[in-house]
Parts: C-alpha cells; sequence; structure tokens
C-alpha cells in the first residue's frame, strides 16, 4: 500500500469505518507493535496491546474527536496503554513479594501448596479449555520438565514461539485461579516465574 499523506490520512476519519480502518492498520500496526515491545520486552504483551488499541479505535470510531494526525494519536493510544500495563505488572510484583513473605514459612514450602489435590485440579480445569497444542507445550515445560529449546525441538515451532505460547498458557492459567483466589493465582505466577524459563 502507498503511503498517504498526512492530509489523507487525517480525511479518513469522514471516510467509509471499514476501508479508513484497514488503511491505518495496514500503515501503523507493524511499527506500533515494535514501539510497545520496545517498552514491553515482551512480544505476547505488546501484540495483545496492540489488538486492545485497535479495538477500542474501532468501537469509539463514531465518537472520536477532531484527530489532526492519526499517526500521533495512535502512539499515544499505545503508549498509554503500554504503561497501563506496566503499571499493573508493577502492583503485580508487589503483591507477589509480599505473598513470598507469607508463605516462606518452614513447616510450608511453596512446592507442597503448589502439588495439593485441589490446586492441580484447578490447573487440569484451566487447562481443559486450552488447544490441544497449548496443553501440549506446558505438560512438556512443567511435568517433563523440557527446556524451550527441547520443546522447540520436539514440537518443530520455534523457540520464541513456545515462549510466546506459554505466556499465553501461564496468563491463562492465572486468570482461571484467580477466579478461585487470588493468593493461588498469585503462588501460581510465582512457581511459574521459578520453572519456566
Amino acid at each position: 500500500m502507498v503511503r498517504n499523506s498526512p492530509d489523507t490520512e487525517k480525511n479518513l476519519f469522514s471516510t467509509d469505518k471499514e476501508y479508513a480502518f484497514r488503511v491505518l492498520f495496514d500503515l501503523y500496526s507493524k511499527r506500533l507493535f515494535t514501539f510497545a515491545l520496545s517498552m514491553t520486552k515482551s512480544s505476547a504483551d505488546a501484540e495483545e496491546i496492540i489488538q486492545e488499541c485497535f479495538l477500542r479505535l474501532w468501537v469509539q470510531w463514531n465518537n472520536l474527536p477532531d484527530i489532526d494526525s492519526p499517526e500521533a494519536f495512535l502512539y499515544r493510544m499505545v503508549r498509554n496503554r503500554t504503561l497501563d500495563h506496566l503499571r499493573k505488572i508493577s502492583r503485580e510484583k508487589k503483591m507477589i513479594n509480599q505473598v513470598w513473605s507469607n508463605l516462606s514459612q518452614p513447616d510450608r514450602s511453596l512446592e507442597e501448596l503448589i502439588l495439593t489435590r485441589e490446586y492441580q485440579q484447578l490447573i487440569d480445569q484451566a487447562l481443559s479449555q486450552l488447544s490441544p497444542r497449548k496443553q501440549q507445550i506446558y505438560r512438556l515445560s512443567r511435568e517433563q520438565e523440557h527446556s524451550h529449546e527441547e520443546i522447540a525441538a520436539i514440537t518443530g515451532l520455534s523457540r520464541s514461539r513456545v515462549n510466546n505460547i506459554l505466556s499465553e498458557t501461564l496468563r491463562f492459567i492465572k486468570m482461571h485461579l484467580d477466579k478461585h483466589s487470588s493468593d493461588l493465582g498469585i503462588v501460581f505466577w510465582i512457581y511459574a516465574f521459578n520453572h519456566f524459563r
């Protein structure tokens, strides 16, 4: 696609919504992904942020203010969403540190808590909702303790794809556990960071 001029891009908001949205997505999605990736250091998180921002753009299209520069508007939207994401991660790390401190008791190890029957059942419930590929990669990593490189060789996927799938799977399991107990979700997150490198 030929790059539009700034004036043409500005006028996109007064043209057909689907056409204008596709033009903006084609022009900026890759650059915005690189921008978000530079801040988050996670391709999975960056991809999720870009998807959220373009979804928000689509939903709010008819209520958008006058936009002189679509490029600046999109970068500002992605920057703000990324900063929100980073602030959330920072809060979660503080919570994890607090829970870790509370759980570090001589008579109750983290391993014992992770392996309780109820906890494992909740993890299995979460896994059953995922695709066979995600289940396979999780079990290769968690249960068979294969490295990411080994999983890539077994599945025929790239190491970065394995990393992304594990990241998505861990996030989904944590969300499932959070529905039952936020402490369980945080404990899982601690355990995951210690065992899924």
